[in-house]
């Protein structure tokens, strides 16, 4: 095993939960992680009852879950038991993503694709999960008190920039479509035109963020 970072089983606290069963990658994983400042503990287990043990008992703000852990269950029926303890990052294989697609939808969940070096946007998604839970434990105050000054640009940025990806690219395979079935086609084309959709909703919240009251702008 590599020095680095000590494997933890089962730790009562707020640690993050990463289910993993090949142990050279969750210590490579944890690494990545605990260079954000917001990651605090991490506690690694390799064994579906570890993960449930480790969920159910010490209530862990971001559960990673490595499909390989599933031995071949549906990843599904894990999922609606783990998000109603924490949001779930999924590490599947790229088959599995539109079975998984109604959990993203909804927000509970989000999926890692094992293909290529996936770590990096695994920590990433990691350390989003646990600043967006250390932002909800902040208490009530107005709507804007925790939002950036520009909140604006992070949308633009942030949002439509992967948007802009994601539409360019689907543009791109649809102009091949006499390669593709009537169903792929159709389906392109749902992704074509709700990501026209969702870049005008953020050019219009945009919009409507920096012509706010001049009140909230200094909250």
């Amino acid at each position: 095993m590599e020095v680095g970072v000590k494997k933890v089983v089962i730790v009562p606290d707020h640690s993050l939960l990463l289910g993993i069963a090949d142990e050279s990658l969750a210590q490579r994983l944890a690494r990545e992680v605990e260079l954000f400042a917001t990651a605090g503990r991490v506690a690694i287990v390799s064994t579906p009852l570890q993960v449930r043990l480790h969920a159910s008992r010490a209530a862990p703000p971001v559960i990673f879950l490595d499909c390989d852990l599933l031995e071949g269950a549906p990843p599904t029926e894990s999922l609606d038991y783990f998000k109603a303890i924490a949001p779930v990052i999924l590490l599947a294989p790229l088959v599995r993503q539109e079975e998984i697609a109604p959990f993203v939808a909804a927000g509970d969940v989000d999926f890692v694709a094992r293909a290529g070096d996936f770590v990096p946007l695994a920590a990433s998604l990691i350390e989003r999960r646990l600043r967006w839970a250390k932002q909800s434990k902040a208490g009530p105050g107005p709507p804007w008190a925790e939002m950036p000054g520009d909140l604006a640009a992070i949308f633009r940025h942030e949002v439509n920039n992967p948007l802009t990806g994601i539409l360019g690219n689907a543009e791109l395979l649809l102009a091949h479509r006499e390669r593709l079935s009537a169903v792929d086609t159709q389906r392109l084309q749902t992704v074509v035109d709700l990501a026209v959709r969702l870049r005008e909703t953020i050019r219009r919240l945009s919009d409507a963020w920096e012509d706010r009251p001049p009140s909230t702008k200094s909250a």
